[in-house]
């Protein structure tokens, strides 16, 4: 999503840089570099969408680690403003970007977002969708200008819901994506289902799970899929996202493929706020915990190998996804309810474990192992992050 950002002003400003601790991203890690954050295994991509490069510190300060996109930019003052923040950017390409000068802040290049929605025409109205195949044209000329730095193309909701009628020509057409996927190094989507207008949407969390399930495999498992997270009134004034719920979406998009997420701070009901998250004290302090635990398992969360114990899960209609990752003396099953009803799942694990205790991570408590496994309860659309002792020789 494209919008052009208000005035805005923040009464918690001074909270938000200087009540946090920092998480552990490239600006607090000595050797590190702003590239890292893609290419890295420390540092797990956290964006902010399209936001002025003014508020980069109070972002970082909530552990954000790149801006996705600037308005109307890149410009010089922009870029400039990034740079003394530290700030890394995805950014639209054009000849003052590819300026060496810049190589340091640019981190990689933004495709005009959502060409897979109807276009405006120029004596007004809606045309259809860009094809995919000029989209694939111009991401062909950004790779030739600047072969190295990876594309980012942000996608929109028709990724997860068929019936979005804002595609226009292509509603209903999904197999248009498997095309535009070839248009990018990195591929995101949004669709904001907390404050939803549509009652099919509005509340069903699991549409960002469906959407990067489908991205997973529309792009064959070969290339990053990045899913954007509202944290605002995008659609609907009388509904404000909960830590709570935030953190569901977040973690539920991992658990489904993602490998980077970016924050949607902006509000249009009832007024406009560009940078809303930064006004609202409780949601900023969520979203920094958030981010905080993403960072602290980073190295984690950016294997892409799944654990080498067999782990299985049984809930009421599959309603319970994980995944799995371990390190040398721990096992790691992040389990995400897609369903709106509460249900029980019972995980079962077939491996060298420590028979014990479960630590459910960020919840302060623990879970009993027993029998091989373990049972917990799944509110709708609930998250539990599990960590469990293993047995081995250097192990504790």
């Amino acid at each position: 999503m494209n919008f052009r950002p208000g005035i805005v002003c923040f009464p918690v400003l001074f909270f938000l840089l200087f009540s946090f601790s920092p998480s552990s991203s490239f600006s607090q890690q000595s050797g590190l570099k702003p590239s890292d954050i893609i290419a890295g295994e420390e540092i797990f991509p956290i964006g902010v969408w399209l936001q002025d490069p003014g508020n980069a510190p109070s972002f970082k300060a909530l552990g954000i680690n790149f801006f996705a996109g600037l308005w109307k930019g890149p410009t010089e003052r922009q870029l400039t403003q990034l740079q003394a923040a530290g700030m890394p950017v995805f950014a639209a390409q054009n000849n003052f970007a590819l300026m060496p000068r810049y190589e340091d802040i640019i981190i990689g290049w933004m495709m005009p977002d959502e060409p897979d929605n109807a276009q405006a025409l120029a004596n007004g109205g809606m045309g259809p969708p860009v094809p995919p195949e000029t989209v694939i044209e111009q991401y062909r000329q950004m790779k030739e200008r600047d072969p190295v730095r990876p594309v980012l193309l942000n996608l929109g909701q028709g990724v997860a819901w068929d019936q979005w009628h804002g595609r226009g020509t292509r509603t209903n057409h999904p197999e248009d994506y498997t095309h535009y996927v070839k248009a990018a190094d990195i591929v995101s989507f949004d669709i904001y289902p907390i404050t939803h207008r549509d009652s099919a949407v509005r509340g069903r969390l699991d549409y960002v799970a469906r959407g990067v399930d489908r991205l997973v495999n529309w792009t064959d498992v070969s290339k990053p899929v990045w899913s954007l997270i509202e944290t605002s009134r995008v659609s609907t004034a009388e509904i404000m996202p909960t830590g709570e719920q935030v953190r569901s979406l977040v973690w539920l998009s991992i658990i489904h493929g993602a490998r980077g997420i970016i924050y949607f701070v902006h509000q249009f009901s009832p007024y406009f706020i560009e940078a809303s998250l930064l006004e609202n004290e409780t949601l900023s302090q969520d979203v920094a915990t958030i981010n905080a635990r993403l960072q602290s398992l980073a190295p984690i969360l950016n294997t892409e190998k799944a654990a080498k114990i067999d782990i299985n899960v049984t809930a009421p209609y599959d309603s319970v996804s994980i995944l799995t990752r371990q390190d040398s003396c721990h096992l790691y099953v992040f389990a995400g309810s897609v369903s709106k009803f509460a249900s029980e799942a019972q995980i079962t694990i077939d491996g060298d474990v420590v028979e014990a205790v479960v630590d459910v991570l960020d919840e302060a408590r623990q879970i009993e192992f027993r029998d091989g496994g373990f049972q917990d309860s799944f509110a709708p659309y609930a998250v539990h992050l599990y960590k469990i002792a293993l047995n081995g020789e250097d192990c504790g």
